[in-house]
């Protein structure tokens, strides 16, 4: 009887060790859950980045503010019959433009 219990001790260890330490037991379970659960958090970042480009894609396409927003910020543009204004910072250096200097009203009158 002493034996029977040894022999069937024996084969239920051996029965639990793949399930335990083996390719596919719990170690690799556990592991394969925590891979499954980072790639569900990429792809729910991935897709909220694809929501707001397809909003941004669609604004562009429907919309005309989102082009003169753009026109505006990117490329300084702006609209027939604006002025615009541009205050720099004490420690800014401004534009290297040269812009021709206006005449007094006192030159005009000489010439």
């Amino acid at each position: 009887m002493r034996l029977l219990f040894l022999v069937l001790l024996l084969l239920a260890l051996i029965i639990q060790y793949p399930l335990w330490w083996g390719k596919g037991g719990w170690g690799r379970v556990h592991e394969l859950q925590k891979q499954v659960a980072t790639q569900h958090d990429t792809n729910d970042a991935l897709l909220a980045r694809n929501n707001a480009l397809a909003a941004e894609v669609q604004d562009l396409k429907t919309g005309t503010q989102a082009v003169e927003e753009r026109a505006r910020g990117e490329l300084g543009m702006v609209k027939d019959g604006e002025i615009f204004v541009q205050i720099l910072a004490p420690h800014e250096k401004g534009p290297s433009v040269s812009t021709p200097a206006l005449a007094s009203p006192e030159q005009k009158k000489g010439n």
